[in-house]
């Protein structure tokens, strides 16, 4: 295994209830002024709305933006660098999901940058000389991306991840009862979200790994076993809360721990946040790419496939072939692609994602997937 540093210095709280018994709490380590961040183009949040509550009853003075959606883009985070410069913010407080999250991390680090936030930290992964405003976070979707991970950022129509570590939440606060809150298929699309994410991590796993690529396979099956039990029985509780903790740990450095290199590129993902407008564009995009990229990796490069299919839809290895096993596994993702009303084939997304698909640049066609 290779050496690494693992650092995580966010306090987590999950549970109902738990922003309106514990925001507070936390509110009063901080001075008066706060940037609130909520999704652009959603629709009235009753987490927001709690939490725009507990700021106005603790006498905080709360300037507001919005950043995504999916993916915060470059201009978004340097409009909210310039408010906290401009209100002398004293804690960024993100209520939403990834897009939110990242968008928060990124400000707390623009906020304080001497140069250009791209061109000495996005393009060239420079070193984080300077503490970075404190952030706080307040989950109201189920896809919540890297609590302690990675943040994306969109420059120039091109999504890139970058992790610092010290632009991490000082505390994240994740009430399930909020994520119930959004429409069902909306809920279902996230958690694909969630697994989509974590299977295209799984495979640019590398050698000296195994730890983090066992972690990895525990996490995916339970996302397969929530997935499907909130599609059957909605009113399931444990399923939906358990869901949504493990939605929050996909993207964790803690399961790159070992890897040579920076947070790996996730083509797939960029993909679908570039070529789509809402939750349904988006996860059919999501679906699509991700079952392409499996068919081409099966054919090509099977071990990883044929270990998965063994793993996590529990294929019998006897009397079959690597490349049998992958194709297996290939069809088993497809089965619950299809399970929750996502496309499985290019021609099956509307023409507009299909258009905005061919107009991406990338070293390769992501939608074709033959040997």
């Amino acid at each position: 295994m290779n050496n690494f540093l693992f650092e995580n210095g966010t306090k987590f709280l999950f549970g109902g209830g738990c922003v309106k018994e514990y925001l507070a709490s936390f509110l009063r380590k901080y001075g008066p002024s706060v940037l609130l961040v909520t999704e652009e183009g959603e629709r009235r949040s009753g987490a927001a709305d709690e939490v725009r509550d507990i700021l106005r009853r603790r006498g905080k003075q709360a300037s507001e933006c919005a950043v995504g959606p999916f993916c915060p883009r470059y201009e978004q985070v340097q409009q909210a660098a310039r408010l906290c410069r401009e209100q002398r913010v004293d804690l960024i407080l993100g209520v939403g999901g990834s897009a939110v999250l990242d968008g928060c991390k990124a400000a707390s680090l623009a906020a304080v940058c001497r140069g250009d936030l791209w061109e000495n930290f996005g393009e060239l992964q420079g070193v984080v000389d300077v503490p970075p405003l404190p952030v706080g976070f307040v989950a109201s979707h189920l896809e919540a991306g890297a609590v302690n991970g990675a943040a994306g950022l969109i420059h120039e129509n091109q999504c890139v991840w970058r992790d610092y570590p010290p632009c991490d939440p000082q505390f994240a606060l994740l009430d399930p009862v909020r994520a119930w809150e959004l429409p069902r298929r909306e809920l279902l699309f996230q958690g694909f979200s969630a697994l989509a994410g974590a299977l295209e991590e799984y495979l640019t796993l590398m050698d000296g790994m195994s730890v983090s690529r066992e972690l990895l396979e525990a996490l995916l099956e339970g996302m397969v076993r929530d997935l499907r039990v909130c599609r059957q029985a909605p009113g399931d509780e444990n399923a939906r809360s358990s869901l949504m903790w493990r939605c929050a740990l996909w993207g964790s450095r803690f399961f790159q721990l070992g890897r040579r290199f920076s947070f790996p590129a996730l083509p797939v993902r960029e993909a679908a946040i570039l070529s789509a407008s809402d939750w349904e564009e988006y996860a059919g995009a999501l679906a699509v790419l991700l079952l392409s990229l499996c068919r081409r990796e099966a054919e090509r490069h099977p071990a990883a496939m044929a270990r998965m299919a063994c793993r996590l839809w529990e294929l019998p290895g006897q009397g079959r072939t690597e490349v049998q096993l992958a194709r297996g596994g290939v069809r088993a993702l497809e089965s619950l692609t299809e399970e929750l009303g996502l496309p499985v084939q290019p021609e099956q997304l509307g023409a507009a994602v299909q258009n905005r698909l061919g107009q991406l640049s990338t070293p390769q066609n992501l939608l074709v997937h033959t040997a």
